[in-house]
């Protein structure tokens, strides 16, 4: 469906390390294992305008003002790690996105449930009707 998928879009993202403030004591201090990838909608040359138009979108929470689409990951001790599962949340992010939603079938409520509903409001017309206090004639 999505041939864009099968073609690798590693020449346009964009990886930056840094020191992660995730598991892993005194080498936390030491070693930079969080990786933030960027990708620049708006500059891809793998996506069609109304592609780009969709993932702006959908995904503006992730987006900054330039136009980036910033994923971070630094649950693991291992930069590589890490860079997978970018990886891995980039492309599942793309494809979750441009997938396009499903149509609603408008439905009608089926003659059971009417009954149902009408039957229940007899029942508590009674209740509200008995707490009534009698006529006094």
């Amino acid at each position: 469906m999505f041939d864009f998928l099968k073609i690798p879009f590693e020449r346009e993202l964009v990886f930056t390390s840094s020191r992660s403030s995730g598991p892993g004591g005194q080498h936390v201090n030491k070693v930079s294992t969080k990786v933030e990838l960027r990708f620049h909608i708006p500059n891809s040359g793998l996506l069609n305008d109304e592609e780009k138009d969709i993932l702006l979108i959908k995904l503006k929470n992730k987006i900054n003002s330039e136009g980036e689409l910033i994923i971070v990951s630094q649950d693991e001790r291992s930069q590589l790690k890490n860079k997978e599962k970018v990886i891995e949340k980039f492309y599942e992010l793309l494809q979750k996105a441009l997938i396009p939603p499903k149509k609603r079938k408008p439905t009608k409520p089926t003659q059971a449930s009417k009954e149902k509903r009408l039957e229940k409001k007899r029942i508590i017309a009674d209740k509200k009707e008995k707490r009534k206090p009698p006529d006094a004639l």
